[in-house]
């Protein structure tokens, strides 16, 4: 009997650490001192959620794989339309992250899920958030290689049921509605929550309904990204907070379930480095019109707005110099355009 108490107190702790590691990774965020008190058991707790890309450990555009402790990089955050568990469907959401390990430095990048671009494999262009559900995450990620001509070394995926726990999980988060809406809950019961204007605290379901609305906005999907980036800033800012750990065991069953990642243990801590920078990223915007095909509505993106952005994305990765401009003229000239 002694011995099943401690076999299942062992369990706990493992689980507990493990979804500290999850909260830390979707922000990004990991405190100092909780790398140095979780180092050891973290290393190990980590790995059930490690999945590995088709491709092998980097990308075709890549002569070599990088390593985020020396290194710049890129990541690709999915948020998943999947309640089941299996990590798979359409990606309702879609940010790319790259980072300058010489400039400490941060751009995130929302991509309209309606984009409409060429998918590997398929016959015509389609929206981009279907890539995932024609070829799983080598197909979407071979997908934004392509659109942006840059390497994905890295990805994370979550669905809604991970959003809504982690949220729950650090007692909601604080944002600034800008205005009075109606969205569904993760069950697409429409009208279910009503978000008023104003500082509110959200709890997971609101935070997601807040991610999720474009219908009601009239910036559509770029008033979408930026609420969406608002989310996880302010995830961030509670999940440096080392009061929230306690409440971590309201998901320990089934967070597990919900995110994979091809970050590794050592990935995460080396991006601790970029902490002070999180609350100044830099977000850069696609331009582009909008279409109806058949009936349904997409987003083309322009072609001069996706070599500007693939320009800036190669410069910060370091693959390219920037030519006749500087860092700090290049990301003036950005600011300017945002």
């Amino acid at each position: 009997m002694a011995q099943s108490r401690v076999r299942r107190r062992k369990s706990r702790v493992k689980k507990t650490l493990k979804i500290f590691v999850f909260i830390g990774l979707f922000s990004f965020l990991l405190a100092g001192a909780a790398v140095t008190y979780f180092a050891f058991q973290l290393a190990n707790a980590t790995t059930s959620s490690e999945v590995e890309l088709e491709r092998g450990e980097k990308s075709e555009l890549r002569t070599e794989p990088v390593n985020p402790s020396k290194d710049n990089i890129s990541i690709l955050f999915l948020g998943l339309d999947d309640r089941e568990g299996n990590l798979e469907g359409r990606t309702d959401a879609m940010l790319l992250a790259t980072f300058n390990k010489e400039l400490g430095s941060i751009k995130l990048l929302n991509i309209p899920r309606d984009s409409l671009v060429d998918i590997p494999g398929r016959k015509n262009r389609d929206k981009i958030n279907h890539a995932h559900a024609y070829g799983g995450l080598d197909t979407t990620i071979d997908t934004v290689e392509n659109l942006f001509d840059i390497p994905v070394d890295y990805y994370v995926t979550l669905n809604f049921v991970a959003f809504v726990e982690i949220v729950d999980a650090l007692g909601g988060v604080e944002v600034e509605v800008p205005f009075t809406f109606t969205e569904m809950d993760s069950n697409d019961t429409h009208g279910a929550i009503t978000l008023e204007e104003g500082t509110q605290l959200l709890n997971g379901e609101e935070a997601l309904a807040f991610s999720r609305m474009r219908k009601s906005d009239p910036r559509g999907d770029f008033g979408r990204g930026e609420r969406q980036q608002e989310v996880i800033k302010a995830v961030i800012r509670k999940g440096a907070s080392f009061s929230s750990i306690s409440s971590y065991n309201e998901v320990l069953q089934s967070i597990e379930d919900h995110i994979s990642t091809n970050l590794s243990f050592g990935n995460i801590v080396a991006l601790h480095s970029y902490a002070s920078e999180l609350n100044n990223m830099d977000s850069i915007h696609i331009e582009g019109d909008d279409r109806r095909i058949n009936g349904g509505y997409y987003f083309e993106p322009r072609q001069d707005s996706i070599d500007e952005l693939s320009a800036t994305f190669r410069v910060h990765l370091g693959l390219v110099e920037p030519e006749e401009r500087d860092y700090d003229e290049f990301d003036s000239t950005e600011e300017e355009t945002e």
